[in-house]
């Protein structure tokens, strides 16, 4: 006997409504239901939706009502999006949503989207990962309601000194920075603030580290914004990529 009702846990994109998916785009446009993450989520994609879908704004609602909303699609065997912001595998809380489904023996799937820091990448033209630069890029947090391990803290991913972005600490600026400087990088290293990337309403600013508060301060910047770290965002002296070099072989081009 085949499971009823599906839950569609899809990626929203960074905040332009057109850096969607195509696959996340003809799931909502076929969802019966879509339970999508408020003010995180650009409305506009809402406008994809059916006529006849029943829409709820998660924002307004605690866990416990969304999982009764995915029982009433399994009972009535409705397919489900659940539109969240970014790529729901980062700070999505979508795990605790899919043991909830396992238990109800409901299927579920995930579409993945274009996170906030590809989308901030994408308005700075940057390279996260410059040759003789960087090579990794830290994704990471300040602890807030959500604690983060110790292990894991902003003076020990510093101490790296690879690119970073940021998530979820445009609040705490101040701390940050003290917390950056004591792992490692430098008061003038280059930084980048970037508020509700790749939406309408798009900031950014370019600025040294030590300067970071200050900027945010200036621009009411307290929220909804990504803070990335890292000579990549100014380095002018990187080494060319080996793939286009003319002198290195590949599986499809001989060196010169």
């Amino acid at each position: 006997m085949s499971k009823k009702g599906k839950v569609y846990f899809v990626g929203a994109g960074s905040g332009a409504k057109d850096l969607i998916t195509i696959r996340g785009k003809n799931l909502i446009e076929k969802a019966d239901m879509i339970i999508y993450a408020g003010s995180l989520v650009n409305p506009e994609l809402l406008e994809y939706a059916g006529k006849d879908a029943i829409i709820y704004d998660s924002s307004r609602m605690h866990l416990e009502e969304v999982v009764e909303k995915y029982k009433e699609a399994k009972e009535k065997d409705l397919t489900v999006v659940r539109l969240h912001t970014g790529d729901p595998s980062l700070y999505g809380a979508i795990k605790e949503q899919m043991d909830a489904l396992d238990d109800l023996d409901m299927e579920y799937e995930t579409c993945p989207g274009v996170s906030a820091c590809f989308g901030a990448a994408a308005s700075l033209n940057l390279e996260f990962t410059l040759p003789g630069i960087s090579q990794s890029l830290i994704i990471t947090r300040m602890a807030g309601r959500t604690q983060v391990p110790e292990r894991e803290s902003i003076e020990s991913f510093s101490s790296h000194g690879c690119s970073m972005a940021i998530y979820l600490s445009a609040g705490h600026l101040e701390e940050l920075k003290d917390r950056l400087i004591q792992g490692g990088w430098e008061a003038n290293t280059p930084c980048a603030l970037v508020y509700k990337a790749t939406w309408d309403e798009e900031k950014k600013f370019l600025c040294s580290l030590e300067e970071l508060p200050q900027v945010a301060r200036e621009n009411n910047i307290t929220k909804t914004a990504l803070i990335i770290v890292g000579y990549v965002l100014e380095s002018k002296d990187y080494e060319k990529s080996k793939l286009y070099d003319k002198g290195f072989s590949t599986e499809y081009r001989k060196s010169i």
